[in-house]
């Protein structure tokens, strides 16, 4: 990372000479935010280099001690003095309705961008400027919660990070225990799915022969990983997160593994939620993995179920539902109450109630844009794999049993129909499932996304095409 740091210390240097040569003595104090506005407009203006970096970081550090009520009226002013030239938008499309030529469209299209896409980039001229640019997104996102018409700066900022973030731009790097301190803190901390307790456990997860870590960085943020992917290497594959996380397991030398499981994906930066990552991850992962170890013929994730509590509560709430028969309905409620797990009695009927149920929620449910309910399944079925096995209390922590009542699900990733399966996927809302799972859900039962009958597919391995409602995307 050596070239990094020497680039980083170019900038500064250029924007410190910017300094030099400007006065940038803060305007307006008793009001930052059209001060900073202020700037904004001159940085736009700004020809020279060194003077374009000194602005944009001393607009990017009054950001910084911006209130959070500072940083809602400073969004908002982007949204009303930023957007396109009104004029030159006006007198574009009076030229392209007169004459529809290439540079007609040329000049319609750069009138119709945004101001502050512009601001934007030039804000990125400061140094360490995509970071700071990161932390105002992840706050924007905050605001648009409160402020939905923030969405239009919200699109300009997910445009250009989709640029800036491209998979081109990105470095994949193993993590392990001889990775620097301040990334492994990083993990500790950004881990998302199953929680690491420190340094003892992260060096569980990192050091023996048959655990993997990748993560993605950007090289403008060279020791802040962007997402990160944990990986047990074994011979089957797994029905609990317990087995792959145990203190005690019985490690397995890499060269007898058959198997690469996927048991945990993190996101790092909230600023970059929508900007994808995971699916060029996990198959750079494949590559790297098949490379190393020729042995490897499966790839599966064990995955949380997330939204699967929620959607089954609901489900018992309403009178009459539609995925859960009346007789299963009387099973379930008993996974509302306290210590369920631990019944011994009609442990058999409430695991095949559970399951079923959970078959329907991957198969049948639908968000109200039409698409699977489970961001997780969304993820991995985007990304080409197969819904494989639902296994029952195969995660007891807290946080699983509150979002899933402790089932977690098995992914395949079958190298061979994974574009197949995307395709299926993406295109036609089909969940790519097995026989097994498919049985569980009577094709006679419910209005709202019925699945056809056995054997009336189309599809050589007859797997589950999902209905939805009609102009409702499945994507």
């Amino acid at each position: 990372m050596t070239g990094t740091f020497q680039f980083a210390d170019m900038l500064q240097a250029i924007a410190d000479r910017g300094r030099r040569f400007l006065s940038l003595a803060p305007r307006d104090d008793e009001n930052p935010v059209a001060g900073t506005t202020s700037l904004c407009e001159t940085l736009l203006s700004s020809r020279g280099e060194a003077s374009g970096m000194a602005l944009a970081q001393n607009i990017l550090r009054r950001w910084q001690g911006f209130s959070q009520e500072e940083q809602r009226a400073f969004m908002l002013l982007l949204l009303q003095d930023f957007g396109p030239d009104l004029g030159r938008l006006e007198r574009a499309i009076e030229e392209y309705r007169r004459d529809q030529g290439p540079e007609a469209l040329l000049e319609l299209h750069l009138a119709a961008e945004p101001r502050r896409q512009e601001l934007i980039r030039r804000l990125n001229l400061a140094p360490d400027g995509i970071r700071t640019l990161v932390q105002m997104r992840e706050a924007l996102l905050k605001l648009k919660d409160v402020a939905p018409e923030l969405a239009a700066v919200d699109a300009d900022f997910a445009h250009l990070f989709g640029s800036w973030f491209n998979r081109g731009f990105l470095l994949l790097r193993p993590i392990d225990w001889s990775t620097p301190a301040n990334v492994l803190e990083k993990i500790i901390r950004y881990e998302a799915v199953h929680d690491i307790g420190g340094w003892d456990e992260l060096r569980r997860r990192l050091e023996p022969e048959d655990r993997r870590c990748f993560a993605f960085f950007h090289p403008q943020l060279s020791n802040d990983p962007l997402i990160f992917v944990e990986v047990a290497l074994t011979r089957d594959m797994p029905s609990s997160i317990d087995s792959l996380l145990r203190e005690d397991r019985t490690i397995l030398p890499a060269g007898e593994a058959t198997t690469a499981v996927f048991y945990s994906i993190s996101n790092c930066q909230a600023g970059l939620r929508g900007v994808s990552f995971g699916n060029f991850l996990i198959k750079q992962v494949v590559e790297d993995l098949r490379r190393d170890h020729p042995r490897l013929q499966t790839f599966v994730t064990l995955s949380p179920v997330p939204g699967f509590a929620r959607w089954l509560s609901g489900e018992l709430r309403n009178e009459v539902s539609d995925a859960l028969p009346d007789a299963a309905r009387e099973v379930l409620r008993q996974t509302e109450e306290p210590g369920w797990e631990e019944r011994e009695q009609g442990a058999d009927v409430l695991e095949a109630a559970l399951t079923t149920a959970a078959a329907s929620y991957f198969l049948r449910a639908r968000d109200p844009q039409g698409r699977v309910v489970d961001p997780v399944a969304r993820f991995h079925l985007g990304n080409g794999a197969r819904l494989e096995r639902i296994n029952y209390l195969a995660d007891r922590s807290p946080r699983a049993m509150r979002q899933a009542r402790g089932l977690m699900v098995n992914y395949l990733y079958k190298l061979d129909e994974i574009e197949t399966n995307h395709e299926a996927f993406a295109a036609r809302g089909e969940v790519v499932t097995t026989p097994a799972i498919r049985r569980m859900i009577p094709a006679d039962r419910g209005s709202r996304g019925l699945l056809p009958a056995p054997g009336a597919s189309s599809n050589p391995h007859e797997h589950e095409k999902q209905h939805k409602a009609p102009t409702e995307s499945a994507s």
